[in-house]
């Protein structure tokens, strides 16, 4: 993992991202390129990782950058997954936004998920005495 560097907001080549994004079975997103590659650019922040000219993981945040930051994606491709690189890019995200109080992320319920993010120093949102609310449009 030598080769491994973690990049600030940058152009990033759409053939990779797609690739990024459909090695962890998110066609929500893949099913219309354009759109995903405006959310990126539209995003307050991209940090992508990179294993030489190869893109292997990006972590994604929308918000305002000074009272709440969303984690919106993080991802990895799978044969870079349980190398410790999610929780350094997780740590790039948080260290990135040092003054922001709330740090917001949805994921999906798997134990494994939970596990990791958990690890990463994030709490279930039901044990800070809080509830969130989520509408999924199609």
């Amino acid at each position: 993992m030598a080769g491994i560097v973690f990049k600030g907001h940058a152009d990033l080549p759409s053939a990779q991202v797609l690739r990024l994004y459909e090695d962890a079975g998110w066609t929500n997103y893949t099913n219309d390129p354009g759109k995903l590659m405006r959310a990126l650019d539209g995003s307050l922040g991209v940090i992508s990782v990179w294993d030489g000219d190869t893109l292997v993981g990006l972590a994604r945040v929308v918000g305002d950058g000074e009272t709440i930051l969303y984690v919106q994606d993080i991802l990895l491709l799978r044969d870079y997954q349980r190398r410790g690189l999610g929780l350094r890019l997780l740590t790039e995200v948080f260290d990135r936004y040092p003054s922001v109080r709330q740090k917001v992320l949805i994921a999906d319920g798997t134990s494994e998920l939970r596990a990791f993010y958990v690890a990463c120093g994030l709490k279930p949102i039901n044990e800070l005495d809080c509830m969130a609310y989520c509408r999924f449009d199609v």
